[in-house]
């Protein structure tokens, strides 16, 4: 496709402004920033199959690629590296860094120069939410690096993502569903145990990375929850991406995000590290933080756990696929991606009367992490059913995506189309686990012991349930998808959420648009990925 005269148009990405923003003026041409440049794997996508990580196949019988083969392999090629630094050079960008691994290169300049090097407009836009540097259309390279580019990201920076979590409502102002017998909250360790985790394990030799978007950390409170707890205080690292740090604020912030999913984790995998990777909130600052965890060759994360997201019709399609393709790298090099299903119900959040799946959970290549209501005695679970205080505002994602068609994974799975259409697509979530902020979990953030639910709390339930399951395997579970559809489906390797909605869609036995095949027998789960 070619915008101008020797320019191409990346395919997808277009961009259109904001609901309800406006353009108030041109952003400072002077203004200077980075960019980050996703270029093309220089071998086939479907080299990225072999040794069946993609398929059917038992973790012990899985080849995976260590992230220096991986990186030779599949990595950017160099002749395409130095094809973009001629191209930086000659529009007067400065390349500020080149991964072959993650097939990335970081261009900085100015207003003026990245605009004209990229064939796009910039401009200052305002809108309820705030401000952010914007464009609308798509973005173009020159004729010769057609096949080379294959997305460019950050010269928007809008709001990309929000995280996945809901500070449990204060007496008197509870949600609809939430009456005087409510369920109690729980630790992630009464969880552990509810779900039947493997016991004797702690995560010992393993790495669960956590993207973080925002917020921060405090050691004085990582010490307090664990000592409280009676676990061994975890190892907790801040890995800074594009200039996001750890930066606590307040429990009203993203601190409570950050928290929870570092209390979830190492709760249940204490001797895990936990590697917290802090980018900005943007689609350039999330992307790069995927990347560079998936293909950290310093603290190797065998889990990534994501709880943020946003509705797929938020996203450009460049972004998706790009996001897509960094996990099915994450496949090839045996590490599992979990991701957060929504807190919205089927609309997530948007108000145009039709349903809606949150991304990156809607990749086929991501565990989605759908969300339940948990009620027990003692160690033993006396009902579950779907997550839907309110079907708009507090309920778990689920549904159809409108992006992704169904991956062959799905294919017995009785996925509905869209509702209300006969659209197909990639069924979301895979699985679930305790959601609701009235049966939510217990945890300390800034000083403060709150009571926190939200689809945000199942995807590090789940990456720490997984970093036992490595340790015990002695190699990666990896890509988890094909086999619970698979040959561990109907197994008895999960409870079976029959009752719920989160809207547009139904539970029911089997896989269902709620909470997927439902939440971990994780003792089971073990014993059969180890046959």
């Amino acid at each position: 496709m070619t915008a101008t005269s020797g320019r191409h148009t990346i395919p997808g990405s277009e961009k259109t402004a904001v609901p309800g923003a406006r353009a108030v003026r041109a952003a400072p041409a002077d203004e200077r920033f980075e960019v980050t440049v996703r270029l093309r794997s220089k071998a086939l996508p479907a080299a990225l199959a072999a040794g069946g990580v993609h398929a059917d196949t038992p973790p012990a019988q899985r080849k995976y690629l260590s992230r220096e083969d991986y990186a030779a392999a599949h990595g950017a090629d160099p002749q395409d590296i130095a094809k973009i630094a001629a191209f930086a050079a000659a529009h007067h960008l400065v390349v500020v860094e080149s991964s072959a691994a993650r097939r990335s290169v970081v261009l900085s300049g100015t207003t003026a120069t990245l605009s004209a090097a990229f064939g796009v407009t910039l401009q200052q836009y305002e809108h309820e939410g705030g401000t952010y540097r914007g464009r609308t259309g798509g973005i173009s390279v020159p004729a010769n690096l057609a096949e080379v580019v294959e997305g460019v990201f950050g010269l928007d920076n809008r709001t990309q993502a929000q995280a996945h979590f809901q500070v449990q409502a204060e007496e008197g102002a509870a949600a609809p569903r939430a009456a005087a017998a409510a369920p109690a909250s729980f630790t992630p360790v009464q969880l552990a145990q509810l779900y039947k985790f493997p016991a004797g394990l702690d995560g010992t030799g393993q790495c669960i990375a956590l993207i973080e978007l925002g917020g921060g950390f405090k050691p004085a409170d990582i010490k307090t929850y664990f000592t409280g707890l009676g676990l061994p205080v975890p190892t907790v690292l801040a890995v800074s991406v594009d200039g996001g740090t750890n930066h606590p604020t307040n429990a009203n912030s993203a601190d409570g995000e950050v928290m929870l999913d570092i209390e979830v984790a190492a709760a249940v995998a204490p001797k895990a590290k936990i590697a917290v990777y802090f980018a900005p909130n943007t689609n350039q600052g999330f992307l790069d933080a995927i990347t560079t965890a998936v293909h950290d060759s310093v603290n190797k994360p065998s889990v990534v756990s994501i709880s943020w997201g946003s509705a797929e019709a938020n996203w450009t399609a460049q972004a998706m696929t790009q996001f897509d393709q960094a996990f099915q790298a994450a496949a090839a090099m045996g590490v599992t991606v979990c991701c957060a299903a929504g807190d919205n119900g089927s609309s997530d959040s948007v108000g145009d009367g039709r349903p809606h799946v949150d991304f990156p959970a809607s990749s086929p290549y991501a565990l989605g992490c759908g969300g339940t209501r948990v009620a027990a005695s003692g160690s033993t679970i006396t009902a579950e059913t779907v997550w839907n205080d309110n079907p708009t505002s507090s309920a778990t994602g689920g549904g159809v995506s409108g992006f992704f068609p169904p991956p062959a994974y799905q294919a017995n799975a009785h996925v509905p189309t869209i509702a209300g259409t006969t659209t197909k697509g990639r069924g979301v979530p895979d699985v679930a686990g305790d959601a609701d902020p009235n049966s939510g979990y217990r945890v300390r953030v800034d000083g403060k012991n709150l009571v926190i639910g939200g689809t945000s709390a199942v995807a590090p339930l789940w990456a720490g349930l997984l970093a036992l399951m490595n340790q015990k395997l002695g190699h990666p579970v990896g890509y988890l998808n094909p086999l619970i559809y698979g040959s561990l489906a109907g197994k008895g390797l999960f409870n079976d959420i029959t009752s719920g909605n989160n809207g547009s869609y139904a539970a029911g036995p089997g896989w269902d648009a709620c909470t997927g095949w439902g939440s971990p027998v994780g003792a089971k789960l073990l014993q059969a990925l180890g046959g």
